[in-house]
């Protein structure tokens, strides 16, 4: 049910966490992509009342938490006699699927704020006009619905692969307390530690019997990634099952990088790295190795050059790391509308395998996993000491970021608490979270989503665009919906 979430639509909730931040843009390049300047208002916050992607993504939350009020209606009215399982185990499905209607309302604040709290399916007599209730109440609403729920899910295991487990559950918690000043006003970093530990400690359970981060930079998402040690909680996809992962279309280029790939899906040269973004990474840090496209691309497993088809055509398509016209005089990174089928690194972080591999296409996306645990302990260690680094936050992210370098050059890149900040832990979650449609959420955290300048963004200083506009059409609809402040 998460699915009605759309992390893998260009429409949904993903979409609108990373495009609205400074790590993935949709540039118009050339003759593609402007889409009536949808991507381009959502790189710069001009978005209005009547967006059509951001209607989509109202309707797909909303349908989605539907679908789970319908669930726990239905699940509730189970005798488990009948159904041969014990109250215990009944208890347990409907605790599943409040936490999962609790996550579903998360990702429905964190966009909107201030919404409805609906928990039945309309019925004769039902009140078809819910009011808008406070932020602050809907994340009351949410925390006591995981408190109540969450000791009474199962613990993680194999067989709850895409379920939601008391890992995830203690997961959920961990994200709820790290937004908590932004959401409900009121700071609780000692409630994000406590639930980060439960994670860290395996008390939730794991995929693989022990819950430790995954040593492999490509572990976490490639086509077997339900053997991470690190996951926690992840859409399924299966080719095999007629329900393949074939997002990637949106990061790669057109149908000429099937040859690069060796894939049958074809891209819609979509997605791009902001170029200030892919200088977040040094050269020596093996995620700018294999999380990017970039530079020249080749036929698979050959040197012959892939060719470009649009700006490039018959010439060798080699990614560069603007966004701008290739003309005389051209200088400096671009801008949203001056972009070509060259532009900006692509997505190489979920890699389907080649079309021989028996686990083509079988890569599950995922929306936890060990290592955010392990950021968000560290920040809230650090904001309790007053933003100062702490050598427990120091060790946590330098035991993520060691994986990426080599032996010979960790020492050099290795934090302590005299270079540590609250700053360079944004930068580095951006570079650990990059594709992961998290970025939003964090520069509103760290107070970077309106005052922060990056690639073709500048500063606007209108904190009311941290909140998404009701989508007119349900304004409309419903008299008992009150707009945000500012539309």
């Amino acid at each position: 049910m998460q699915a009605w979430l759309a992390f893998t639509g260009q429409n949904g909730y993903y979409y609108h966490n990373e495009l609205s931040a400074d790590q993935v843009a949709w540039p118009q390049k050339g003759r593609h992509a402007y889409d009536n300047g949808d991507h381009i208002r959502q790189h710069y916050h001009t978005w209005t009342t009547e967006e059509s992607r951001l209607l989509e993504a109202w309707s797909l939350m909303w349908t989605g938490l539907g679908y789970v009020n319908a669930a726990i209606e239905d699940i509730e009215q189970v005798d488990p006699e009948a159904a041969n399982i014990t109250q215990e185990e009944l208890e347990s499905f409907i605790a599943e699927s409040k936490v999962l209607r609790a996550y579903h309302y998360m990702k429905i604040m964190d966009m909107w704020g201030n919404v409805p709290i609906v928990t039945e399916i309309a019925k004769p007599g039902s009140d078809l006009n819910p009011a808008t209730q406070s932020r602050e109440e809907v994340f009351a609403f949410i925390e006591q619905e995981l408190l109540d729920n969450v000791e009474k899910l199962q613990p993680l295991s194999p067989q709850l692969l895409g379920r939601v487990s008391k890992a995830v559950g203690y997961a959920m918690l961990s994200e709820f307390y790290l937004n908590a000043e932004v959401w409900s006003g009121e700071a609780r970093w000692a409630d994000c530690i406590k639930y980060s530990d439960k994670v860290i400690n395996g008390e939730g359970g794991s995929l693989t019997g022990t819950m430790m981060l995954d040593q492999d930079p490509l572990g976490p998402y490639n086509n077997t990634n339900e053997d991470s040690p690190e996951n926690i909680f992840q859409f399924p996809f299966s080719r095999q099952n007629d329900f393949g992962y074939n997002w990637t279309a949106f990061y790669a280029g057109f149908d000429n990088m099937k040859d690069a790939l060796d894939v049958t899906y074809a891209g819609w040269n979509a997605f791009v790295v902001i170029p200030s973004a892919f200088d977040a990474y040094k050269e020596n840090d093996i995620r700018k190795q294999e999380w990017f496209l970039f530079g020249p691309q080749y036929e698979y497993g050959t040197t012959e050059p892939i060719l470009g088809t649009e700006e490039y055509r018959n010439q060798p398509l080699i990614y560069v790391n603007n966004i701008r016209r290739n003309t005389e005089g051209q200088t400096g990174q671009g801008s949203m509308t001056d972009g070509e089928e060259n532009s900006g690194a692509r997505f190489h972080k979920y890699r389907s395998g080649v079309q021989k591999d028996e686990n083509y296409l079988e890569n599950d996306f995922v929306i936890y996993r060990l290592t955010e645990m392990y950021f968000n302990k560290a920040e809230a260690l650090m904001r309790q000491n007053g933003g100062g680094a702490t050598s427990e936050a120091v060790s946590l992210i330098n035991e993520s970021k060691s994986r990426y370098f080599t032996k010979e050059d960790w020492p050099n890149e290795m934090y302590t608490t005299a270079n540590f900040t609250l700053n360079e832990l944004l930068v580095e979650r951006g570079r650990e979270f990059i594709f992961e449609g998290k970025r939003r959420t964090d520069l509103i955290r760290f107070d970077r989503f309106t005052t922060g300048s990056w690639w073709d963004k500048t500063p606007d200083g209108d904190d009311h665009t941290e909140l998404y506009p009701i989508p007119y059409r349900q304004v409309q609809t419903n008299p008992n919906i009150e707009q945000n402040p500012g539309y």
